[in-house]
């Protein structure tokens, strides 16, 4: 059910994230513009479908329809640490476990490639996320930064696995 994504999956891709984001992001920043305007389907599908590395460590929750995608960064594997960068539910299957899935594979697979921390961004108003990601073990780690363009902090939450 969880699979590396592909280019034949840039669509369903797009719109999880374009949808999952408007669903939850909008009310925090409530920026139309940004909501509507600069976050298009068919700009984002173009570029999981044309830049290869885009796909790069995406993964997808697939069971037919694909409903949830993960991406992680393994880069700082020399410090045996590696960060979740995305997790985004279509707002159609939320609440269905899949979010939770998608973590402990992320988590499972941290673990198996020898890692001992991981971390994640999370915007500080963004409350679901964040207990979701405190069921998990993440924990603050007291870094806060703005989110770029705006005035919303992320707070950065670390797990040693």
């Amino acid at each position: 059910m969880i699979r590396a994504a592909v280019p034949a999956d840039a669509s369903r891709l797009a719109e999880i994230q374009i949808f999952a984001k408007r669903t939850a992001f909008r009310p925090i920043f409530q920026n139309d513009y940004v909501s509507f305007q600069e976050m298009q389907v068919l700009d984002l599908a173009l570029r999981y479908r044309d830049e290869p590395d885009m796909l790069k460590d995406v993964f997808v929750w697939d069971d037919g329809i694909v409903k949830a995608m993960t991406k992680w960064d393994k880069s700082r594997t020399s410090g045996l640490h590696w960060e979740l960068k995305e997790l985004y539910v279509d707002p159609f299957f939320q609440h269905q476990g899949l979010g939770q899935a998608l973590i402990r594979e992320f988590l499972s697979s941290a673990v198996q490639a020898g890692m001992k921390t991981a971390s994640l961004w999370v915007l500080e108003k963004n409350l679901s996320a964040r207990d979701l990601y405190g069921r998990f073990g993440f924990v603050p780690n007291g870094v806060r930064k703005l989110q770029e363009g705006t005035s919303e902090y992320l707070l950065e939450y670390w797990k040693t696995l």
